[in-house]
């Protein structure tokens, strides 16, 4: 007998994965979490039914979130990851020396856990020194947290459950404030394709808060449609503005130099709800 696993992305639309093995299943205090081992994909994490990361293409979202904001601030010393409970954002933060400490703040303790014992590629510098780990509400912490952070990364679901603030204008607002006068944040929001609506309402927030403003975009097979959309407000620094020739090599499998401002070449389709 075989097994598939199955996402409904949308009414009409999903995609399904042929299953080896289930590894968790649980009903945590805010959603219902699974981990499953699949033929294409390997583990796959799951939050309410649906795919939050996987083996095979992780690399894409941690590191898209992770290496644009960095190679954009130019002295990153303090970094914040609201979310992100696996830890890929965090591992990708800890290929950046200059980063003194960063703070990852999410709000389920069991994605963390379960995280390191099953995903370990993924969570493996959670335990790392300049890494702090508190399982608490992201968004009180953006608003108990005032001037503290050179960078703050999103690494939300999608807005149902928990992440339902996460979207909102006064989170952007708090980010703001947490934010050093100088600092820049990126938040992952979602596919064109599926949630236009989700980001021109975001950008149009984020807007009016931020001087600077872009969005950018990376392929990523496991998520709706594939083609995901990432948002970054600056106080002072445009990404489109970093010389592509001083960002390092460094270990990465998606992000590179080039591809800096290339991400931020948007179709034109994209580019009208940015409008």
């Amino acid at each position: 007998m075989e097994l598939w696993y199955t996402e409904k992305q949308t009414d009409n639309y999903g995609i399904t994965a042929k299953i080896r093995e289930t590894l968790v299943t649980e009903k945590t205090d805010f959603q219902d979490l699974a981990i499953v081992d699949t033929v294409e994909f390997g583990r796959l994490l799951v939050l309410d039914g649906m795919v939050m990361t996987t083996e095979k293409d992780e690399f894409v979202y941690h590191e898209m979130v992770a290496h644009p904001a960095l190679y954009t601030h130019p002295n990153p010393k303090h970094v914040l990851v609201v979310g992100g409970g696996d830890g890929g954002v965090i591992r990708e933060i800890m290929k950046h020396p200059d980063v003194e400490k960063a703070v990852l703040v999410d709000i389920d303790g069991k994605v963390i856990e379960y995280s390191k014992k099953f995903l370990p590629s993924i969570a493996c510098e959670l335990d790392n020194p300049r890494v702090e780990v508190i399982v608490n509400d992201g968004y009180m912490h953006i608003h108990d947290h005032k001037n503290t952070y050179d960078v703050i990364m999103v690494d939300s679901t999608e807005p149902v459950g928990p992440a339902v603030e996460l979207f909102s204008r006064g989170f952007y607002q708090g980010i703001y404030e947490s934010l050093k006068e100088d600092g820049i944040f990126v938040a992952q929001t979602d596919n064109p394709w599926f949630k236009a609506e989700l980001i021109q309402n975001v950008n149009r927030d984020v807007k009016e808060i931020f001087p600077i403003v872009r969005v950018y975009c990376a392929n990523i097979p496991t998520y709706p449609s594939g083609l995901w959309t990432f948002t970054m407000g600056s106080k002072k620094y445009d990404p489109l503005q970093v010389d592509e020739t001083k960002i390092p090599d460094i270990d990465t499998k998606y992000y590179t130099p080039r591809l800096h401002k290339a991400a931020f070449a948007l179709p034109k389709f994209v580019e009208d709800l940015c409008k």
